[in-house]
């Protein structure tokens, strides 16, 4: 029994002196000036008043910081001081800080200061009303709402701010703002290195420049060089240009912008949409590349318009713009579609040009096979150029033109024969429904078409040639053929029609590569693997300030206050409310009622 007695005493005696040894480790805060000295032990029991004289004020030293003010209020046994009026405090040539009321603990070493609180360093400065300053840390928080002013990189406002000074490394919090000269930014989190100017949003953020606005809910912005990221719901407006992505890196020297992986690029004006899987997008030149599954919409009253290529181009002032598409275009709309090699539409002129370019070397089907080609209704028309006009008002057809080799084929309504007429070139003309009512085939015109009747009964097939052809269609139907200087040509009956003369020179019957739909623009695609995106992390919410560590910190001061006087109340942990003490309401977002003199 004798030797669990004596353990409990060493043990007692142990933590006795730990808490001794804790006090006198901490250097004893030193008056190095004061005017005039009082005591008033029924206002201030256990105190000493400092007062400044005419000379200069209060001047107090702690370890590597020094501090200045009109009146200070010292209670010696707890290592703890209260400044007020003027205060200024200073470590070494790292932090300086000014205000109206400053508390500092030399057993915790936090201080809390209030009243017009400034803190400067060498690379920026905070103003607020109330400011906490863990020495050991060598960090700084604000809560009820404080503004940073950094160099060329701006000034920034928010509801709470965290610095932490050896990482040079601002957490904001609520209510985040930056202007500077070039742009503002908004931001629910804002993370903030002041060396280097970069910054990291999260949460709904915006960045608006006199060219652009970039919204997103994860980005970087380098304030220095005006270049950045944006990811999460992610889009640039860019006047009457909204460009939305996976990702986006925009440069606002150049009002550039690069999007990968589920582009949209939506062109308020003209009512067009350019979508793909990576783009870039020059303002300034009113430019846009797309491609990786590239496809554009330009959406009409009725009926849109959808283009797919390889790589599409937009260029153009709004009232001025052109869309290019190059290798394997396809289009569809409800009433027609086609194929070419390339694709150059002007929204202006309403003009839309399909091409087959052919290069010395290239091999590929659309150089040296497959022509444009066009479906309208029950026609597939082919030629080595054709021309598609609009008129720009109504959005409705106008008229076709095929350069050279014209071709035109349509089904025979009730066999299995093949309506064909060839020649130099074709010109059709459309009516209100985007149907073809009107055909001329001009110069070294061939024809075959099955002759029916009213009730569809074939009369023969007739098959000439002449110098011109003149068709008119009515109800998708052959009404009238008018041929113009014909050479020659027979009406035969089915049965005496040579089988080796039923296809004109050049015939090539397509159907099966219609498009019937916008997804069949893509059906002949390779398969798309799109690039996995990284590069921002997501938001790590900050530790509490007043975390465990500091309230550990706060509890051993206060034990070793009682210590050194167990009839007074221990005053080591005053500078900070008693409620964050108690881990109440320990909550980084929760404004605190913070009060000159730091209760509460």
């Amino acid at each position: 029994m004798k030797v669990r007695h004596l353990f409990y005493i060493n043990i007692l005696f142990f933590l006795a002196a730990s808490i001794n040894s804790y006090a006198q480790e901490k250097k004893k805060i030193e008056i190095v000036y004061s005017g005039r000295v009082n005591i008033d032990e029924a206002n201030y029991p256990g105190a000493k008043i400092l007062t400044r004289d005419d000379s200069q004020q209060v001047h107090i030293l702690h370890e590597n910081i020094n501090l200045w003010c009109d009146k200070a209020i010292q209670y010696s046994n707890e290592n703890f001081i209260e400044a007020y009026g003027n205060v200024k405090m200073i470590q070494e040539d790292t932090i300086n800080m000014t205000s109206k009321y400053i508390e500092y603990s030399g057993l915790t070493q936090l201080a809390f200061a209030s009243g017009d609180v400034v803190l400067k360093d060498p690379t920026s400065t905070i103003t607020t009303d109330t400011l906490y300053f863990d020495r050991l840390k060598q960090e700084a928080f604000y809560r009820n709402g404080g503004t940073v002013v950094k160099d060329t990189s701006g000034t920034i406002t928010s509801k709470i701010g965290r610095y932490y000074m050896n990482l040079k490394k601002y957490k904001f919090v609520q209510d985040v703002v930056l202007v500077n000269k070039d742009a503002t930014i908004n931001s629910n989190y804002f993370d903030f290195y002041s060396d280097t100017g970069f910054a990291y949003l999260f949460g709904p953020s915006t960045i608006v420049t006199t060219e652009s606005k970039t919204y997103c809910e994860k980005g970087f912005y380098d304030t220095k060089l005006k270049v950045g990221y944006a990811m999460k719901n992610a889009k640039i407006d860019y006047d009457n240009r909204e460009i939305k992505g996976d990702s986006l890196y925009f440069d606002n020297n150049k009002s550039f912008a690069s999007a990968t992986n589920n582009i949209k690029v939506t062109d308020t004006l003209n009512k067009s949409i350019v979508k793909g899987h990576y783009a870039e997008v020059f303002k300034e030149k009113d430019s846009v590349f797309i491609t990786k599954r590239a496809y554009a919409i330009t959406v009409q009253e009725k009926d849109s318009v959808y283009v797919h290529a390889d790589t599409l181009m937009v260029t153009g002032k709004p009232e001025k713009r052109i869309i290019r598409g190059f290798k394997n275009v396809r289009m569809y709309k409800s009433d027609m579609s086609g194929k070419a090699d390339s694709i150059h539409m002007n929204q202006e002129t309403g003009l839309t040009q399909f091409i087959n370019i052919s290069k010395p070397g290239r091999t590929d089907l659309f150089s040296v096979k497959l022509k444009p080609i066009l479906w309208n209704i029950d026609n597939q028309m082919t030629g080595d150029t054709i021309h598609l006009i609009s008129d720009t008002k109504t959005e409705k057809l106008d008229s076709l033109i095929v350069f050279n080799n014209a071709f035109i084929i349509s089904k025979d309504s009730v066999g299995t024969g093949y309506n064909q007429i060839n020649g130099q070139k074709l010109i059709g003309l459309f009516d209100d429904n985007n149907e073809l009512y009107n055909i001329d085939i001009i110069k070294n015109a061939q024809s075959i078409y099955y002759s029916r009747n009213d009730d569809d009964e074939l009369i023969g097939i007739d098959k000439s040639k002449s110098g011109s052809i003149n068709i008119k269609i009515s109800d998708k139907t052959i009404d009238e053929v008018n041929k113009i200087n014909q050479v020659d040509g027979l009406l035969y009956p089915e049965s005496k029609f040579p089988d080796n003369e039923k296809l004109l020179k050049g015939f090539d019957w397509r159907d099966e590569e219609r498009p019937r739909s916008v997804e069949d623009l893509f059906k002949d695609d390779p398969p798309l693997v799109l690039p996995i995106i990284k590069g921002l992390d997501d938001y790590v919410p900050q530790e509490d300030f007043f975390d465990e560590d500091m309230l550990e910190r706060i509890n051993q001061a206060d034990e070793a206050s009682k210590n050194t006087d167990k009839d007074k109340d221990p005053k080591a942990s005053r500078n900070l409310p008693q409620r964050v003490k108690n881990k109440e309401k320990n909550n980084l977002i929760a404004p605190a009622n913070d009060t000159v003199g730091g209760e509460e």
